[in-house]
């Protein structure tokens, strides 16, 4: 599994009150596009996909082209996390057909919500009792839906159970030329997190490429937390 996080150069990857939804440059989008060309998924959590006019996709005709050329299908397989079921049925990205949306959740979310999530996506896999079984989702994805690289793109509380779950082999991170500010803004591995220095997920960097003001990070998992 890879990451790609856009974030401010104070760590945080959107404003206190969630508001802002794009801040990076259209270099990044373009970057966004071409991790997308070699997913067979795409993964965001319920908050991600309900605050953001977000759609999932593969972006373009010509980003489509490049997956055929890969051997892969014109469409990436969407999935959405949301250990309480409280996706919004309203959202934009359920609204756009090109591919199957799955959803990730446990039991948490209860028959009236999981009923309305049947309505709006193909699939809705119960993965634990109250929280997330990731292995065990990730596990399933290959089996059942043939994922082999899966693309997460937030928010920070998934990516922090991820890690902390082991799941993660690399890191893609774009520093923008901007300042948040605020206790209350979300970063990009937001969650339970760790408690000592010991229990940290150590990254070895692989690559670094500036674009105007931009900086654009390649790290490879190097030790992964403690689940």
């Amino acid at each position: 599994m890879f990451v790609n996080f856009a974030m401010a150069a104070d760590g945080k990857i959107t404003t206190a009150n969630r508001k802002v939804t794009s801040f990076s440059s259209k270099r990044d989008r373009e970057h966004m596009f071409e991790l997308r060309v070699s997913a067979d998924g795409v993964m965001a959590g319920a908050r991600t996909v309900d605050l953001n006019p977000v759609t999932m996709g593969p972006g373009g005709r010509n980003y489509r082209a490049r997956r055929r050329r890969r051997g892969l299908a014109e469409y990436n397989l969407r999935v959405i996390v949301s250990g309480a079921g409280t996706v919004n049925p309203h959202a934009k990205i359920f609204g756009k057909e090109f591919s199957p949306i799955i959803i990730l959740t446990t039991q948490r979310a209860g028959a009236r919500r999981l009923r309305a999530l049947r309505r709006v996506a193909q699939e809705v896999k119960i993965c634990g009792k109250s929280g997330i079984n990731f292995r065990a989702a990730l596990r399933w994805l290959r089996r059942k839906w043939k994922v082999k690289r899966l693309l997460c793109e937030g928010g920070g509380e998934l990516h922090d159970a991820l890690l902390r779950a082991g799941l993660v082999d690399e890191l893609h991170l774009t520093i923008c030329p901007r300042i948040f500010g605020g206790q209350d803004a979300p970063t990009l591995a937001d969650g339970r997190g760790c408690l000592k220095l010991a229990g940290a997920t150590e990254l070895q960097l692989k690559s670094s490429q500036r674009f105007g003001d931009e900086l654009f990070l390649v790290y490879r998992v190097k030790r992964r937390a403690p689940k």
